[in-house]
């Protein structure tokens, strides 16, 4: 962009247009000087302090009048405005209105002329020169102390502590309940510890509970023998043959009878014949009800009591490579137990990791949930802490999820724009990035009394060939495929700019692909001298990205009297 060009047209275009129209401009003064008058009570102040500035009107009693609204005093800063006052004059009205304005920097400032609207023809008040004086200060006195350094602050660390304590909380709770349900060595039950009991303490003990049983004062002998017989039973088909439980006293006899002639048990045969007479007369009382005598049924538990110490002692002693087998057959059952709690643990956390994201992905969306788990650039930007603030002067306020810092283009223009151009640059990174934020103020050193004061003028600033200017740009930096569409921008403040937006293809470095973006320019040019661009770039196809350009466009602003953040570190 070719400043000093501008410059040059801007005063040729100046020359002529204040030639053709100071004439104009000096009768109009005339007509109006009789409708519109002004008065200041002071032209020279102190910083800070206050001038009066007075507008009167006099109108017909019909005629709607319209005073200045708004920031239109710059160079001064207007504090107040007060309320119309109304007086009836003869058959017109006589209304004025007191606007307080100040400055806080010294030097002389013209205040520029200012349009009431009377019916509906526009009237201007004469310009009006102020001058704004330093306060003096007694250096002996007051100490004076060097500039302190700019310090980092700490970004507040933001609510995240927050979910990951719910997190560790979450996890903790599963693995307590896991631990407690699977892992835990639970104590054993009365039944758990008799039955890791070995075989012969085991019907001891029974033997022990039977006879402290009430049966037999209840005259239940049937439930006596079925008891007595099913403890005698269970120990032959765990040391001695194992469908003892199942076979009929025959065959449990003849299995016994079958097993001593074969030398695999040393049974003697009175043991063999005590155990035949017992479990026959319990069938008797089971299947004939029949009901011997309480005394015959203590004598028959007595003698299954030492019948058991006779088969004990008839089994020989287990080899070493049988005791082997045993220590060898536990171990594999400890390790079958320990591989089902493992698979068991792993099986209900991947049941609730699946459940806890089904659940999450059903309420806010799945690529939310796995772009929260996995992380994504632009939902982080999106979902962090957004700073709001001022750049540049005029300021340009924006809420960005960055700050945006400043930027130094001194290399970029030469010493005769330097002069001519104040510019400054805030960024956020760049082009490459695909995502960005610039806020850029460009000022024109033009003196106050050569900027026409004729809102019809001919604007400085092409806003439609400064766009253009930065499609250039785009293609400069390798941009392909460029779409552009432009329409009006307004903020919510009502100053109007042109926005300049669309898409484009970016081949990115260490990278063979193409990648596409969009993106948009805010152009605004609400002073004469002054233009302030908005550039935003952004990746296609990105939803949290378009919510976070959304939500930058929204906070855009132009509020020229606001206090300017002339850098952010």
């Amino acid at each position: 962009m070719n400043f000093d060009l501008r410059i040059m047209n801007f005063r040729l275009k100046e020359k002529v247009f204040f030639s053709l129209c100071s004439a104009f401009f000096f009768l109009f003064s005339f007509s109006s000087f009789a409708q519109v008058k002004t008065e200041v009570d002071t032209t020279k102040i102190r910083i800070g302090e206050q001038i009066n500035y007075k507008i009167n009107v006099e109108a017909d009693s019909t005629a709607l009048v319209v005073f200045p609204e708004g920031q239109t005093f710059l160079p001064l800063e207007s504090v107040e405005a007060s309320k119309i006052d109304t007086t009836k004059k003869d058959a017109k009205f006589q209304l004025s209105r007191i606007y307080k304005l100040t400055q806080f920097d010294s030097g002389s400032y013209t205040v520029p002329r200012q349009k009431i609207i009377i019916g509906d023809k526009p009237f201007f008040t004469d310009s009006l020169r102020i001058d704004v004086g330093t306060v003096e200060v007694d250096t002996t006195k007051q100490k004076l102390y060097d500039i302190k350094p700019i310090i980092d602050v700490d970004k507040s660390g933001g609510n995240w502590w927050k979910w990951l304590l719910g997190i560790l909380a979450a996890i903790a709770l599963v693995a307590f309940l896991l631990w407690w349900f699977i892992w835990r060595q639970k104590p054993l039950t009365e039944e758990e510890e008799i039955a890791l009991l070995p075989a012969y303490d085991r019907a001891k003990l029974a033997l022990q509970k039977l006879d402290e049983s009430q049966y037999l004062i209840r005259s239940e002998v049937k439930e006596y023998y079925s008891e007595l017989t099913f403890i005698i039973r269970n120990y032959l088909d765990e040391k001695v043959y194992d469908r003892a439980l199942e076979s009929t006293t025959d065959e449990l006899i003849s299995r016994l009878q079958l097993l001593k002639e074969g030398n695999q048990v040393s049974l003697t045969k009175d043991t063999i014949k005590n155990l035949e007479s017992i479990l026959k007369r319990a069938d008797l009382v089971k299947f004939a009800k029949s009901a011997p005598d309480t005394a015959l049924a203590e004598m028959d538990k007595a003698t299954i009591t030492k019948e058991i110490d006779h088969v004990k002692a008839s089994l020989p002693e287990p080899t070493e490579e049988e005791k082997l087998l045993d220590q060898q057959y536990k171990e594999a059952q400890e390790r079958r137990k320990k591989r089902r709690k493992v698979i068991l643990t792993v099986a209900i956390s991947l049941f609730l990791l699946i459940a806890t994201f089904v659940g999450f992905g059903i309420k806010y969306g799945f690529n939310y949930v796995k772009d929260t788990i996995i992380g994504h650039e632009s939902k982080e930007l999106l979902e962090g802490e957004w700073v709001e603030s001022a750049y540049g002067f005029p300021p340009v306020w924006i809420e960005t999820p960055r700050v945006l810092k400043r930027v130094s283009l001194d290399s970029v223009l030469s010493e005769e724009e330097q002069k001519n151009i104040q510019m400054t640059t805030f960024m956020y990174g760049t082009l490459l990035d695909i995502f960005s934020v610039t806020v850029n103020n460009t000022t024109l050193n033009v003196p106050q009394q050569e900027q026409p004061q004729d809102e019809n003028a001919e604007p400085i600033f092409d806003l439609f060939k400064i766009s253009e200017g930065g499609i250039q740009g785009f293609e400069s930096k390798g941009a392909t495929d460029i779409t552009v569409k432009r329409e009006q921008f307004i903020t919510p403040n009502a100053a109007e700019g042109l926005k300049t937006y669309g898409t484009f293809s970016l081949k990115m470095p260490n990278r063979e692909r193409q990648v596409d973006a969009e993106y948009v320019m805010l152009l605004f040019s609400n002073q004469q001298n002054v233009l302030q661009q908005v550039i935003v770039t952004w990746p296609r196809d990105d939803d949290y990205a378009d919510k976070v350009v959304e939500r930058i466009l929204d906070s855009v602003e132009l509020n020229p009297d606001e206090p300017v953040e002339e850098e952010e570190e």
